[in-house]
């Protein structure tokens, strides 16, 4: 099961729709290459042929991950617990500066907006920190070794 906020499933949902509703212009794309000739050594037509296959394996995708996703809402929040959609201020062990960030289900490119780092809850800064609480030392294994983390707040 995964879990997503509320914006993430809305945009799984828009780029699934977004998929679906291109498939008659990819089956017209198609048909169009295939009245120029002979199939074997029509490369339009085995172009058109492979983006549809690549679509269709999209959509697939999307509707298998839609069924099975969880959207975690504002009912997590004031439990003291990080879960996907929280942003969450932090300090690195040693450091006085204080980062925030979101821990999201997908990356969305961005959207958290500001001064706010997304993590995906996928990723190993994102998994020490999903259901970590505050006040709690999180410890995420990097590139350079070995990162502590003290949860600050919930926002």
């Amino acid at each position: 099961m995964e879990f997503v906020t509320p914006e993430e499933k809305v945009q799984l949902e828009a780029k699934l729709r977004t998929l679906v509703e291109n498939r008659p212009a990819l089956s017209k794309r198609i048909a169009e290459a295939r009245e120029l000739g002979d199939l074997r050594e029509n490369a339009e037509y085995h172009a058109a042929r492979e983006d549809q296959g690549l679509q269709e394996a999209e959509i697939r995708r999307l509707e298998e991950r839609l069924s099975k996703v969880q959207v975690v809402g504002d009912q997590q929040k004031g439990i003291g617990v990080v879960f996907v959609g929280a942003t969450v201020r932090i300090q690195e062990v040693g450091s006085d500066e204080i980062e925030t960030f979101r821990l999201v289900g997908e990356h969305s490119g961005g959207s958290a907006g500001g001064d706010v780092v997304e993590a995906t809850v996928s990723s190993p800064f994102g998994e020490a920190l999903h259901k970590a609480r505050i006040g709690e030392v999180i410890a995420v294994r990097g590139p350079r070794g070995i990162k502590r983390f003290e949860i600050k707040e919930i926002l």
